[in-house]
Formats: C-alpha cells, structure tokens, sequence
C-alpha cells in the first residue's frame, strides 16, 4: 500500500480543526464500528412496529386493494380521459424514476470525483434508488390498466405474430426502468458484499444462514478487495451514462409528441436536472430520518454532510431555474396562440396555484434558505426544505402532465383533469416506499462501515508551520 498526501481543506491561522465535527478524523475501531451498526439493525423499539404496521395498512388497503379494484371495474373509475389520457400514474412514475437517481448520482458520480463526505450514506441513497424504481415500475403497470398483458411487451416469438411496438413510450419506459432496476441493484450489491459478511460473523440463526448466501464467501482476503475496488470503479463510471439516459429518455415520452408544451428540444437536460433536485433533496430527508431514528447513527451521519448535501441542493436548484425559463422563454417566444393559451392557463387556471407553489419550492426557498450554515446544518429545517422541494418537484411533474394535456390543437375537447382512484393509490406507492426502506434498515447494514473505515485511514491532521491542514492519502 502506498500513499501520496493531498491536502483538502485548510483550517485558519492558529485554529486546529475539530475532530468531533468530522467523521474522517474521528475515527473509532473496526469492531466497535461493526458492532454499532448491527446493534443499530436489532435495536427495533415498539414505535417502529406500529408504524410498520400501520404502512403496511395503507399498502394493502391504497395500493393493492385500490388496484383490484381497478382491475375488476376498469380505468374508467380513474380520472384519465379525453383529453388527458395520462394522468397522476404517469406523474408518479416520472417523479419516482427522479427520486432514484439520487443513488447514483450520490454513490457513482461522488466516487468518481473522490467526494469524502458521501462515505457513510451511500447506501441509504443507493436503497432509494432501488426502492424508488420498484414504485415507478408498479406505476407504469397501473397506468397499462390491463396489467395481466404485460407480456406483450417481451419481444418473443409467438403465433400471433405480435410484437413489441418499439415506437410507444410504454416500451421506452419499460427498457428504461428494466435496465435501470438491473444496473442499480448490481451496484448496491457490490459495495454491500463486505458488510453482508461482517453481518454474517455477527449474527445467528436464519440471519446467519441468509448472510452467507448473499456473501458469496466473502472473506476479506487482499485478492478479493482488489477484485471488489476494480469493480466498483468499473460500475461508477459504467452506470452514469445508464442514469442520464434513463432519465433522458423518459423526456422523450414527451418531447417527441407535437403538442404545445411539450415538443421541446431543452427537455432531456431539464429532466435530468429535476431529477436530481428531487433526488438530492429526498436523500437529505431519508438521512435526517435515519439519524433520529436509528441507535449510534449520529456518529455516523453528522452536521458535515448535511451541510455538504444542502450546497448540493443549493447548486441544483439554481440549474433547474435555468432549465425551467429557458424552456418558458422559449415557448412563449415562439408566439404560437396554442402553446401561448397553455401558458396563460398554467399560470392564471384553476390550478395556477400549483405553477406559482412549484416555482416557490423549487427556486425561492432554496435560493432564500440554503445559503446560510446553520439552515443547512439543522436537520429540522433541512427536512422541511427538502420536503417542500419534493412537493414542488411533483407539482412540476402534474403540470407538464395531465395540466398541459389539458390544452391542445381542438378546443372542443378541453376537459379539465380530475383523479380518481389515482389518489390512493399514490398514496400506497409513498407506504410501500417507506416500509420498504424500514424493512431493509432491519435486514441490511444502512452504513458501510469499510467504506468509513477506508476513509479514516486515508485522513490525518498535519502541522505545517502554524497552521494545521487536513490531508487525504491515496491508498492504493
């Protein structure tokens, strides 16, 4: 092993940087740390069960008994209709594949760039990648009503002579989510090999027996965490492109439509951006809840990376603002009376509300809170912002969907959209998200603990002079 010193950050004249206040330079024994993150896997008070079961409730009750329903009465019990043929389903499924790309964006794109503070959470944004594209899947079947022919959408032979009609968003979006789910859950299983088997040597009975499966034998020798880091730099650099093509093309579902407000060549880029604004911002939610909740966690997730997560959101928000009106001004440059008629309805219709509350969420708190340390330090404040980020995200997505349908080339058919049974079953897709993730924080180790490990090795204080700096190594 060689090291070559960097030096990331330099403390002021006479002030020694505290170690308390970061994780890299506070750094405790590997055992210690194993045995806090499995303690933090068993220690399950009463409150967790009750919210357990309560999400479970909802699950069955929103989603799969709203579902059935569906299925036995048809999608004429949803509000989808002339003119707006795609409605909160498809919302749903854009703002979900949004929401899973924080993981990658956070793990991939962070590592590539050698990011220290993304250590510890790269799992928790990973888990919402994977769990997030479970959702946006199940939305795509929603929105197919007759879910029972998904088959058709397999291209294999067959006597009818069917086959898949490559020139549909359905397919676009069934590839897109399909290889994302594979790619994704490879690259959160890669990195989760050497805690599986610390999992393994730590537990008992049916969880021992499940952890050496998915170990894969895992034991830690110098050959096997070579073939892990080659595979991990592999993987960063492989699945990037996956995450901007994915997005990218759900932006074609509606960019290559001629109809006003969506045939936009600016789309791929602002979907992509809006991604990670929704994604970033549920990344920090997800964290501050882990930390609350979850026992030792506050030595793990701290003030720094909420405040390194809250610059991030900061940056994204000002990207998407120059998405967003380069796409307006565009549009209403253009002068065409269709397109100027949306503009006029997004802003001054009935739901005008909800354009004036997306541009409040999405630009103005960022812009007036983020700013400020102690904003992006507290975790109560935090959550509230990337709450209402969140909401402002999923207000855009309504608007471009069934709100922009709503206006088109014949104004004999303009019908205002009102859901239906999309409602609760929106509602069960958040319940199955959230008991998802709390069942895995049971089942799976939330922080990578040699992943922190490796970062504490590789950071050290040194004395240059009269000043103290912090140094990284590169360990090779």
């Amino acid at each position: 092993m060689t090291a070559q010193a960097q030096p990331i950050s330099h403390a002021h004249e006479g002030h020694h940087p505290d170690p308390r206040e970061h994780l890299m330079l506070d750094p405790k024994p590997r055992g210690e740390m194993n045995a806090m993150v499995m303690e933090a896997m068993h220690a399950t008070s009463w409150k967790f069960w009750v919210v357990a079961a309560f999400l479970g409730l909802v699950v069955l009750i929103c989603l799969f008994g709203a579902w059935g329903y569906m299925i036995m009465e048809g999608l004429g019990v949803a509000g989808v209709n002339r003119p707006s043929y795609w409605g909160i389903f498809l919302v749903n499924t854009v703002f979900w594949i949004g929401i899973s790309h924080a993981g990658t964006f956070v793990s991939a794109l962070l590592r590539v760039f050698k990011a220290e503070f993304r250590r510890p959470f790269t799992r928790a944004a990973e888990l919402m990648t994977t769990f997030g594209l479970v959702q946006a899947g199940m939305s795509i079947f929603m929105h197919m009503g007759r879910v029972w022919l998904s088959y058709w959408m397999f291209p294999f032979p067959n006597q009818r002579q069917l086959w898949t009609n490559f020139h549909s968003p359905l397919m676009w979006d069934f590839l897109a989510i399909n290889t994302y789910l594979l790619a994704s859950t490879m690259y959160l299983f890669l990195p989760l090999i050497p805690d599986l088997a610390m999992a393994r040597d730590r537990s008992t009975g049916w969880r021992k027996a499940l952890y050496r499966i998915l170990a894969l034998g895992f034991r830690g020798t110098e050959g096997e965490w070579t073939h892990l880091r080659h595979a991990l730099g592999i993987f960063a650099f492989a699945i990037l492109p996956v995450m901007f093509s994915v997005h990218t093309i759900v932006s074609w579902d509606f960019a290559v439509a001629m109809r006003p407000g969506w045939n936009s060549t600016i789309f791929g880029p602002y979907f992509v951006i809006g991604a990670l604004h929704s994604g970033i911002a549920a990344v920090a939610m997800v964290l501050i809840v882990v930390r609350a909740t979850m026992k030792n966690m506050k030595y793990f997730i701290r003030p720094e990376h909420f405040d390194a997560l809250g610059k991030l959101m900061l940056i994204v928000s000002m990207a998407w603002a120059y998405f967003f009106f380069n796409d307006y001004m565009v549009q209403w440059y253009g002068g065409d009376k269709w397109t100027d008629a949306l503009l006029h309805f997004h802003e001054a219709g009935p739901l005008g509300w909800m354009w004036f509350g997306m541009l409040i969420c999405n630009v103005a708190i960022p812009w007036l809170t983020l700013w400020n340390k102690k904003v992006r330090t507290t975790p109560g404040l935090l959550f509230t912002i990337g709450l209402l980020i969140n909401v402002g995200m999923w207000f855009e997505r309504y608007i471009i969907v069934p709100i922009s349908l709503t206006i088109n080339r014949m104004p004999f058919t303009w019908r205002e959209y009102v859901p239906g049974i999309e409602v609760p079953l929106g509602i069960g897709t958040l319940a199955f998200f959230i008991l998802l993730y709390m069942i895995a924080s049971k089942l799976v180790p939330l922080v990578p603990v040699w992943e922190v490990q490796e970062g504490q090795m590789a950071h050290s204080l040194r004395k240059f002079g009269k000043e103290t700096v912090v140094t990284v190594s590169d360990l090779e």
